[in-house]
């Protein structure tokens, strides 16, 4: 299986400042501008005129960028919207219905049609079920209809209106529209400060300041399978022979919950450092700087003469940089894991690190293109089950499940729409977790809540190296079989 080459590498952060909302929306606007005023955008004058009245926007724009108006919070969007018609009555009709049109031509057929068809194989009708989930959409990227809809109708109204004042040599009110932004401040920030309430709960201290301290390793290797995107709910649903089994002789935790925002990128910073994106530094899929501002578990191996390796996608290289084996995401949804788990034995067989980290990305795959409620997304995370029995058992005709404790778990689940997942919705937030292996607790299920920040402490743990710099979370004792027995 191919590694994903630089242009990858480089093309998906350019992808990223499309897909995460964010970034998204002054591109989009800007986009919106220069395509609806093309005809006249032969003048100078007309230039000038145009990036002059985008100056009056740049406050919004960075309103909108530092809050986050997450799931029902994105209803609030339209009020700054109905309040700007009520006062300046000022509204161009043509230009939201252009800006609309672009819109959904962007999400629904380059997007989720030609995209998705180019790199994993998705029918090229898929159109035909993609305009229904972009319009529940509700996570952090451009595909959040409800989102992106009334924030980039008031700046495109209120840059309109400026230009076109200008260039009628007319005066803008400048002391109403700072009054009307400052409105918008205040009001997202009630919003946030008292609506916005269901952030997971931060450890307040460190792993090193919690009690049990790693000492002589447990195990001799932990593999560690991150089925990326694996709803929980539809993961029991799904035909698991295989994970059935591990549950059944292993540890599950039934409460383990993700981070937020609960995008790819942050969620493994937040698994293999042991803490929070204030800490280590990565927000969103889009890394604007790269690398963690932390320790990570590989960095903590290192330090007791222990080798980690993690096998993903391109965009996990710009928080772990050199520890990530990258593979590439562009080819057929089919190939996708199967190409992975290849590639994953011929790692251990030629490296055979001690930590282990596995990325599947079929199943989130899937997801995204089409929907979690359908019979495809069922079927991918059999295909999971059924590849993920083939490489354990093949680790065992090698002599490497001998002393190895295996993780299986999801980074985040996904909510309705494109497979949505970010603002934690209803299907995000609690992830599939197994833990099996000889010093594991055969059948146990933990209810107690649990954060996928205590991967990191507890591969430390058991491998005997130093908790990572800023870890945070608690080592999973309830799993571990051995050291509950010494201390008792």
């Amino acid at each position: 299986m191919k590694s994903a080459s630089k242009f990858e590498k480089i093309a998906a952060r350019c992808w990223n400042l499309l897909n995460e909302g964010k970034p998204f929306t002054p591109i989009f606007v800007l986009g919106t501008m220069v395509l609806f005023h093309a005809a006249i955008l032969g003048s100078l004058q007309a230039v000038q005129d145009l990036m002059f009245a985008f100056i009056y926007v740049i406050p919004l724009l960075i309103i909108y960028f530092v809050f986050d108006f997450p799931l029902f919070l994105r209803n609030y969007l339209w009020i700054p919207f109905v309040i700007f018609i009520i006062i300046w009555k000022d509204i161009d009709i043509g230009l939201l219905l252009f800006s609309m049109a672009l819109y959904f031509f962007f999400t629904v057929f380059f997007w989720g049609t030609l995209y998705y068809h180019l790199r994993i194989g998705t029918s090229w009708l898929n159109f035909t079920r993609f305009w229904k989930l972009v319009l529940k959409n509700s996570d952090s990227t451009s595909g959040n209809a409800q989102e992106q809809l009334p924030k980039f109708f008031l700046i495109l109204s209120i840059w309109e209106m400026v230009f076109e004042t200008n260039r009628a040599d007319g005066v803008i009110n400048n002391l109403s529209l700072l009054i009307f932004y400052a409105f918008i401040l205040v009001f997202a920030y009630i919003l946030h400060r008292y609506l916005f309430d269901w952030k997971p709960k931060v450890y307040e201290t460190y792993s090193k300041d919690q009690g049990p301290q790693p000492g002589e390793a447990i195990s001799d290797k932990v593999i560690v399978i991150v089925v990326d995107g694996m709803r929980k709910e539809r993961f029991y649903e799904a035909n698991t022979p295989f994970l059935d089994s591990l549950k059944d002789n292993g540890t599950e935790y039934m409460n383990m919950e993700t981070v937020y925002p609960a995008r790819t990128v942050v969620c493994f910073s937040s698994m293999f450092t042991g803490t929070y994106p204030f800490e280590h530094g990565i927000t969103s899929n889009m890394v604007w700087k790269l690398g963690i501002n932390v320790e990570s578990i590989f960095d903590s191996l290192r330090k007791v003469g222990k080798k980690g390796r993690l096998l993903g996608i391109a965009h996990l290289v710009d928080s772990m940089g050199d520890d990530v084996e990258t593979v590439t995401a562009v080819m057929h949804k089919d190939k996708a894991d199967p190409n992975i788990m290849e590639r994953a034995k011929k790692i251990m067989k030629e490296q055979d690190p001690d930590l282990f980290v596995v990325q599947m990305i079929g199943t989130d795959q899937t997801g995204h293109s089409q929907g979690v409620f359908y019979d495809e997304y069922l079927q991918k995370i059999h295909e999971a089950d059924v590849l993920i029995e083939d490489f354990v058992s093949w680790l065992k005709k090698e002599g490497k499940m001998d002393n190895t404790t295996l993780f299986i778990c999801a980074d985040h689940g996904q909510a309705d729409g494109i497979g949505g997942h970010g603002h934690l919705d209803e299907g995000e937030r609690f992830v599939p977790f197994i833990v099996h292996g000889p010093h594991i607790e055969k059948g146990k299920k933990v209810q107690e809540k649990q954060s996928l920040v205590s991967m990191a402490p507890t591969i430390s743990y058991l491998l005997g190296a130093p908790f990572p710099s800023h870890s945070r979370g608690k080592v999973l004792l309830d799993a571990i079989r051995e050291k509950k027995e010494e201390q008792a």
